[in-house]
């Protein structure tokens, strides 16, 4: 009688969580259904393949791109650092990788604006790059939003790899430099890829430190995020709803199909 009892309670247990995964995922696939209802099959190739929306998504995407190398170039010697070393203002550091989780994307882009605005920040302007309303200012948003997102995940991996590892190798001669190269680097190789593919999603659907510093100016700056809100401000539903659908359509498409192949090549 008590193991069906306990049986019974193990079936409700699993019933009742996997229920609340699927309720997670209606949530978001009504929002998603409800897209369909304005599409306009007649109007949605033109608008898609229109210049706008093309140059939208090319910058979208080489944007994101350029904001996710510059994150994993910085967050992987940032990571490691925080994780092996100790140091003074080591809490401090660990600290502030939270501030693009605290402060709004708009609250970045204003501290970005309020900076270009001093006299460093003039300086910089007026003799080595413009990032005030311009495309290099898209890309400076996009990696002032996710470089402590980063270092932050890629920290997480390096942290589950057991530093006696790294120590064997320095005694069998290898340099600390040889060492992150050959053991430290390959062991957190998947981490770092998955860390790379959540930054670059974060940086494809950035919004609001993006058009505080670089501006919505159509064919010129304007990302695909930037282009949902200056069409649904301009009450063109149907172009809104293109928009979206690239932007949902790209995003979890390439998460989907790094988890399919990272499932089938587990050791790639």
């Amino acid at each position: 009688m008590l193991f069906q009892v306990t049986g019974r309670s193990n079936i409700f247990f699993k019933r009742s969580f996997i229920l609340c995964a699927f309720a997670t995922f209606g949530i978001y696939f009504i929002l998603i259904l409800s897209l369909f209802y304005f599409l306009n099959s007649s109007t949605f190739f033109n608008l898609l393949l229109s210049y706008r929306t093309l140059y939208s998504l090319v910058l979208s995407l080489i944007a994101a791109s350029l904001a996710t190398i510059l994150s994993i170039a910085i967050g992987v010697p940032a990571a490691y650092a925080l994780s092996r070393y100790n140091f003074y203002g080591k809490e401090f550091v660990d600290t502030i990788l939270e501030l693009p989780m605290v402060v709004s994307p708009a609250a970045l882009g204003a501290m970005l604006l309020i900076f270009f605005n001093n006299p460093i920040g003039l300086w910089i302007n007026e003799h080595l790059i413009n990032f005030v309303f311009t495309i290099a200012g898209v890309v400076l948003a996009q990696f002032i939003t996710t470089m402590g997102i980063a270092t932050r995940l890629i920290k997480t991996v390096i942290d589950e790899i057991p530093q006696r590892y790294e120590n064997v190798a320095r005694g069998l001669g290898a340099t600390p430099l040889k060492a992150f190269m050959m053991i430290t680097l390959p062991l957190s190789k998947r981490g770092i890829i998955s860390a790379s593919i959540l930054t670059w999603a974060k940086a494809f659907g950035e919004f609001g430190a993006t058009i505080t510093i670089a501006g919505s100016m159509p064919a010129n700056t304007e990302t695909l995020p930037i282009a949902v809100f200056m069409r649904l401000s301009a009450a063109d539903i149907e172009g809104t709803v293109v928009m979206i659908l690239i932007l949902t359509a790209i995003g979890l498409g390439i998460l989907y199909i790094y988890k399919f192949f990272a499932k089938r090549f587990p050791y790639v």
